[in-house]
């Protein structure tokens, strides 16, 4: 992957503190490189095209693009929305006029400009040995981003919708997007995020999240990712949960050439809960990988995920679900089950669950399988005259609808569900 970086306007420069940083990132970037298929949680996902492509640095025209807000595939948003086109926040087509006392959110790069220090716990870091090369190039180059905040004990009654908006440039660009989402104490939020794009908008959007959930509260976060057929969509999302916080996270991945998220959650107070459910379903040559870690610190701690996957003509998805329950996180239940449906024989799938545990009086519990059709069910369903791709529809639509439980509010449900049937013409056919 070549990038042009001198080109790449970045917000901040100038800080002594997040030059150095920067600076140590692409040094550390130079040493390790993008990551290959010997890294474990890369091992079913090759970047050798990728690698191959050139990207500029960023679309320093992103504030100018016109974009079309009611053209674009999107439900109705309501009263609180943030847009990024091409990495870049537009205030032009955002709505936060509306937000609740005690919420507030904008963009990173206004905040490097106007008071950074506020944001040097999130920037001010050295290389760790999570970091990959998307994540370092991420915290070299980021040039914006949601800085997103709730205070103790608001509750946030409507969600708020963080739209990405991907759209054709002179070149295909590297958006490199750093956001934060934090919560205090006893608050409630929900964020819906949408990755939309015009076609032939072919950019790779890197996009690395810190999710901070303070004690008895809730974040709902549901994204619904439907990019361009030749973007590469790469999530990094890192997310914390303190005593009796809970998260309920919601994926259901449609679009993109490369899709990728490697969800993070470390369940670090008592009684912290994560519940996530996530979908993809891929046709053509699509290839997506879904990466859940959960590791267990707190006592009584609980994570649960459900996943399913659907894969046609010859599509390639990975699933890779982790939990590592920690000395000390006694009373900790965790449990990672995901399904998969194989509809050409050039499809694959690949499917690792894993348990490490290192604590007493635990329950974990994984399962996996990848299989076809119940040839009996589409019998049945053919001999009541219901034609094959009818049936198969049918039968891949119901699979999937389970990971849509929980969705809130129920017209979000049944938005996704609606897109779900859009997308199954493509893969049941």
């Amino acid at each position: 992957m070549h990038e042009a970086a001198a080109s790449l306007r970045l917000p901040g420069s100038g800080l002594a503190w997040l030059d150095a940083a920067r600076a140590e990132a692409l040094r550390a970037f130079a040493e390790r490189g993008l990551p290959d298929q010997r890294n474990e949680l890369w091992k079913y996902t090759s970047l050798r095209a990728l690698a191959q492509r050139a990207y500029a640095a960023g679309d320093n025209q992103a504030a100018d693009r016109v974009v079309g807000m009611a053209s674009l595939p999107l439900p109705a948003i309501g009263n609180q929305c943030v847009v990024f086109v091409n990495g870049v926040y537009r205030a032009d087509l955002s709505n936060l006029n509306r937000l609740a006392d005690g919420v507030s959110a904008g963009s990173l790069a206004s905040g490097l400009r106007e008071s950074p220090e506020p944001l040097r716990f999130l920037l001010d870091k050295r290389a760790d040995d999570d970091d990959d090369g998307f994540t370092l190039l991420n915290r070299a180059l980021a040039a914006d981003g949601l800085v997103l905040r709730v205070a103790a004990g608001v509750n946030v009654a409507e969600p708020l919708h963080v739209v990405h908006v991907g759209v054709a440039a002179e070149a295909a660009s590297a958006l490199h997007v750093r956001s934060l989402i934090e919560l205090g104490e006893g608050a409630r939020l929900d964020v819906v995020e949408h990755h939309v794009g015009d076609a032939g908008a072919g950019h790779l959007l890197n996009l690395v999240r810190d999710v901070n959930v303070h004690a008895r509260a809730h974040l709902g976060w549901t994204v619904i990712q439907r990019a361009c057929a030749d973007a590469t969509v790469l999530r990094c999302s890192r997310v914390r949960l303190h005593d009796e916080a809970s998260l309920g996270f919601h994926a259901l991945e449609l679009g993109g050439k490369l899709v990728r998220h490697e969800i993070r959650a470390e369940l670090s107070g008592a009684r912290a809960r994560f519940e996530s459910r996530g979908a993809f379903v891929l046709h053509d040559r699509q290839h997506a990988d879904m990466e859940v870690l959960v590791t267990h610190r707190g006592r009584d701690t609980f994570s649960n995920a459900v996943w399913r996957g659907v894969a046609s003509d010859r599509a390639r998805g990975v699933v890779h679900g982790r939990i590592l329950v920690q000395p000390g996180a006694d009373g900790a239940d965790g449990s990672f089950y995901n399904k998969n449906l194989l509809l050409s024989t050039s499809a694959e799938i690949d499917t690792r669950p894993a348990l490490e545990i290192y604590a007493d009086e635990v329950k974990a519990n994984h399962g996996a399988t990848v299989g076809q059709l119940d040839e009996n069910v589409l019998f049945y369903l053919r001999s009541r005259g219901v034609p094959l791709e009818v049936a198969r529809r049918i039968l891949v639509r119901a699979f999937c609808a389970v990971t849509l439980d929980g969705i809130e509010p129920a017209t979000l449900r049944e938005y996704c569900d609606g897109l779900l049937a859009e997308q199954l013409p493509e893969v049941a056919a």
